[in-house]
């Protein structure tokens, strides 16, 4: 049987630039990464002082998370206040609901940050960050109505500031919809 020809080329060689290239987008311009690094500082030291204020913690890890999505990449979809918002508070009802159902242990803290993650997308609230909130729930075990409250709180703070450095006229507008 003779030889077809084949219908695909040689792998190029990999060179060395080839190897360091990168398809990630341009690096921001530099105002905008000062808009982000001042707008998410002054949300985060809001959210301590609020919490220094009223004797409580308000300031945990996923908002901080929440505050880099808001400030550091406006336009994406889980930075808008519906996905901040909502998907913080879903998650948070969430790890209470398994902390009623199970109790609290490292499993069902994982069960609770795996079923966030549904409930989030099951209504179209999906946040990443607040998946680590039902997983916060369920380890420490705090109040609900409290926690609730001051999760609340801590959104509208950080996207009421993300509203704020979107209107600095040299970043991307925030938010890019509310519902």
């Amino acid at each position: 049987m003779p030889d077809t020809p084949s219908t695909t080329l040689p792998a190029q060689p990999r060179t060395p630039s080839s190897l360091l290239a990168t398809k990630a987008p341009p690096r921001p311009k530099p105002f905008s990464v000062s808009v982000a690094t001042l707008g998410g500082t002054v949300a985060l030291l809001l959210l301590a002082a609020i919490g220094h204020a009223l004797g409580q913690t308000v300031l945990i890890p996923p908002l901080a998370a929440s505050a880099a999505l808001v400030f550091a990449a406006p336009a994406l979809p889980l930075a808008q206040p519906r996905h901040v918002i909502g998907g913080q508070l879903v998650s948070a009802l969430t790890g209470f609901a398994v902390l009623a159902a199970v109790g609290g242990s490292v499993w069902a803290s994982a069960l609770a940050g795996g079923l966030a993650i549904g409930a989030m997308a099951l209504t179209r609230t999906g946040h990443s960050p607040a998946a680590a909130t039902a997983v916060i729930v369920v380890a420490t075990q705090p109040a609900a109505p409290l926690f609730l409250a001051l999760l609340l709180l801590a959104t509208v703070v950080i996207v009421g500031v993300g509203v704020l450095a979107g209107r600095s006229g040299k970043t991307a507008r925030y938010p890019a919809y509310w519902w």
